[in-house]
């Protein structure tokens, strides 16, 4: 494609980020133009649960790019700007200040938007919902300022909050409808394990009950449960999952379930349209269904293969999804696809919390998870990606080693 040729990026996110500088790198010299709600530049959203949460990381930490990156590289990155419509017949967005722009190609990085709570007490001041680098500052200064700090939801961001509340010093509580942390991803083998640590932290945890309200005059006071009982606090953090951010798509009438659905190669359903990061329902070649992952390194990895097949590269998506994640001294990493399984085999000492874990389909590795154990996450990629049948004897076995199974 030539100098005449534009691509619009709507979504100003670590996708579309590495989405416009691969477009570069990949040799394409239209115009790119990268356009975003938010006032700040792409950044990663990972240490807004951690480092920056805790005021370990200033924001220079959390850029994609050092300033004056995007000018340097010919991407004109718009901030600040909303888009509110998708012209597919005329290849065109239009934004809310009644700008039109037209597009060769078009990549949506928006990606998702926490589920907000509908429940009495929900407009609290005092009420926290975790996405942007806002988000997190606001949340920062409230639990500095926290005699007791409440979580809604211990998935990722609510285990990751609790940990780094608790390692500012505040009291914390946690309401979970299920048994377990983290139970839907981990099921109860793990989901107990995180418990442990979270409670050895002096993590106050409830499980199996639901929030009724929250309660206060004006200012948040605390949490009532569906048993009847009322939890104090004067923080409360909402992390009860995301949705993704799907309206643009929607009115511009793309294919949308569970994100924006894509083929293979990132494209939706109207030709010269691409979805990727949190936003796409992508089909895996690997796994032979639509898989939607809201991780940082599907972000990372996801808007540059975009860009490549925008480019005509044709090149189908199918690495192993991967994420991390650090709690206090507890850091781990996820390799794989397991919405269900009929088997978990460790190895290793879950005591020493030192271990790899490994859920199991038909005697076939769906996904692994090594615990305060480096430099093996590519190994756990691999056997998920081979889908051979495994010696579970040597996958439990420390001294066999991985490549050997």
């Amino acid at each position: 494609m030539n100098g005449s040729s534009r691509f619009v990026i709507v979504g100003a996110s670590l996708a579309g980020a590495k989405a416009a500088e691969a477009l570069r790198k990949d040799g394409f010299d239209g115009e790119v133009t990268l356009i975003g709600e938010e006032g700040e530049r792409p950044y990663e959203r990972p240490p807004l649960s951690k480092q920056y949460l805790r005021g370990e990381e200033g924001p220079d930490k959390l850029f994609v790019h050092k300033e004056g990156y995007y000018e340097a590289a010919g991407i004109e990155l718009r901030l600040g700007q909303t888009v509110v419509s998708i012209d597919v017949d005329g290849r065109a967005v239009g934004l809310a200040s009644g700008e039109r722009l037209p597009y060769t190609s078009l990549l949506l990085t928006t990606g998702a938007s926490p589920v907000r709570l509908n429940l009495p007490g929900a407009d609290l001041e005092g009420v926290h919902y975790l996405r942007t680098m806002a988000s997190s500052a606001s949340l920062r200064a409230a639990i500095e300022g926290a005699d007791r700090v409440a979580v809604i939801g211990t998935g990722w961001i609510g285990c990751e909050v609790a940990a780094s509340a608790r390692m500012m010093g505040r009291p914390v509580v946690t309401v979970e409808m299920a048994q377990f942390p983290l139970q839907r991803v981990l099921g109860p083998e793990v989901g107990s394990f995180y418990r442990d640590v979270h409670t050895e932290h002096g993590v106050e945890m409830h499980f199996g009950v639901t929030t009724e309200a929250l309660v206060g005059s004006g200012t948040v006071e605390g949490v009532r449960l569906a048993d009847g009982r009322t939890l104090a606090a004067d923080v409360v953090l909402v992390a009860i999952g995301v949705a993704p951010a799907t309206e643009l798509a929607e009115k511009a009438g793309l294919d949308v379930g569970n994100g924006v659905m894509t083929d293979e190669y990132l494209e939706s359903s109207s030709p010269g349209i691409f979805a990727a990061g949190d936003l796409a329902n992508a089909f895996h070649p690997l796994f032979g269904e639509r898989v939607r992952v809201e991780h940082w390194a599907n972000a990372r990895n996801q808007g540059p293969a975009a860009a490549r097949n925008m480019l005509g590269k044709r090149r189908p998506y199918a690495r192993v999804p991967y994420f991390y994640s650090d709690q206090y001294d507890i850091s781990m990493e996820y390799s794989g696809y397991a919405p269900a399984w009929d088997e978990v085999v460790f190895r290793g000492d879950v005591a020493s919390r030192e271990f790899i874990v490994f859920w199991l389909n038909d005697g076939r590795v769906a996904a692994g998870m090594n615990v305060n154990i480096p430099d093996v996450s590519g190994k756990i990629s691999d056997l998920v990606a081979s889908r051979r049948v495994v010696d579970k004897a040597k996958l439990a076995d420390p001294d066999v080693s991985l490549a050997e199974v």
